[in-house]
């Protein structure tokens, strides 16, 4: 191809987000925001200076998305070049929707600016003029969505069957407007006697508008493709399962736990869905979502 041959951009000032997705707890004191991206540089220039607004609570790169957890509120940001150059300046949770605020220089005003307010899941936006060296920020509002995690276990036999691989293709499978697939997370278990191989379980997580939908669909696939008589499908509908859920993951980890163990922790937003003897791996699965070092670490005490 020659120079000549080479098609002029379209755009070339612009990279848009692929999507953007917003969950909020119950009252809506709290954000996480995932943003997905496809430029590495940019993405990691805007976690070093986003950290830095008062809104953020903590920053992390998840896979191909930064994931912010934001408190609501309104602050003016003192800008400044080099240092402190963009930032989140607005946060709140209106009925059905989440508004979030940027505002940056230079080249922080575009990204705040053209580069989220053309970004796939945003519903509207109002954004500024930006390019050159002019200070330009956006609002985009986002769907509200709740924090859906599946955990599931025992879906395989000796001879065939994997269950990391079944739930990342169910999870695609029922991903919709109304349910975004975010991440998938193997988390490592116990070695118990009479585990496949692996000892292993799954949990998925979405972003979702329609928990019913989603977990009714998930059921059916699982159902229908699993391999196993004892396959478990746990739950957890909310911000942060760690307060119900997190110790007993690190028992189920750590050792054989019993079922009555399992039957005796709350149900605040936590549902047994297929009950078999994979539950109990399931439901451990659930705190780890995301968290990949910890969960694939093996408890076992020889290593």
């Amino acid at each position: 191809m020659t120079g000549r041959d080479v098609p002029l951009l379209e755009d070339p000032y612009i990279i848009r987000y692929p999507e953007i997705v917003a969950v909020t707890d119950t009252e809506g004191r709290q954000v996480e925001l995932v943003e997905f991206f496809e430029c590495t540089g940019g993405a990691m220039w805007v976690q070093e200076h986003y950290a830095k607004s008062p809104l953020v609570r903590s920053v992390r790169t998840v896979g191909s998305s930064t994931r912010y957890i934001l408190e609501p509120g309104t602050v003016d940001l003192d800008l400044v070049g080099s240092r402190f150059p963009a930032g989140i300046s607005g946060v709140s949770v209106e009925g059905d929707e989440i508004a979030i605020s940027y505002v940056g220089l230079g080249g922080g005003g575009v990204g705040a600016s053209g580069c989220r307010s053309l970004a796939g899941g945003v519903i509207r936006s109002r954004a500024d003029p930006s390019g050159g060296g002019k200070k330009a920020g956006a609002t985009v509002w986002l769907p509200r969505r709740e924090r859906v995690l599946i955990g599931v276990d025992d879906t395989d036999t000796p001879q065939e069957g994997a269950t990391w691989t079944l739930c990342h293709n169910i999870a695609r499978a029922v991903q919709d407007e109304d349910s975004r697939y975010l991440s998938h997370t193997i988390v490592q278990l116990f070695p118990v006697p009479y585990r496949t191989k692996n000892c292993v379980a799954v949990v998925c997580e979405f972003a979702s508008r329609n928990p019913d939908r989603l977990v009714s669909a998930f059921q059916r696939l699982l159902a229908t493709h699993t391999l196993s008589s004892e396959t478990g499908m746990a739950v957890f509908r909310g911000f942060d399962p760690g307060p119900l859920l997190g110790e007993f993951g690190w028992a189920v980890k750590r050792g054989e736990v019993s079922r009555e163990r399992l039957d005796a922790l709350g149900r605040d937003g936590l549902e047994f869905i297929m009950r078999g003897r994979g539950l109990i791996g399931a439901a451990a699965s659930i705190p780890f979502y995301t968290r990949y070092k910890e969960a694939l670490r093996l408890c076992d005490g020889k290593n």
